[in-house]
């Protein structure tokens, strides 16, 4: 069984952590309607690459 023969320092933990920030959400606007959507994503309005997909889940 493995057992680490020192305490690991602040420093070197912290140093293995530091690629678990979390990033931030990219948004692209939307062809159609114009509010901000995830890229790759299907929007709210059911449209997808400038035509529509689905049916819209958005009440209006």
């Amino acid at each position: 069984m493995a057992v680490p023969k020192a305490k690991t320092s602040k420093s070197c933990r912290g140093m293995r952590r530091s690629h678990n920030a979390l990033k931030s959400v990219s948004v692209v606007e939307d062809k159609t309607s114009g509010e901000l959507k995830r890229p790759h994503h299907v929007s709210p309005d059911g449209n997808y690459n400038g035509r529509q997909v689905t049916k819209s889940k958005v009440n209006k």
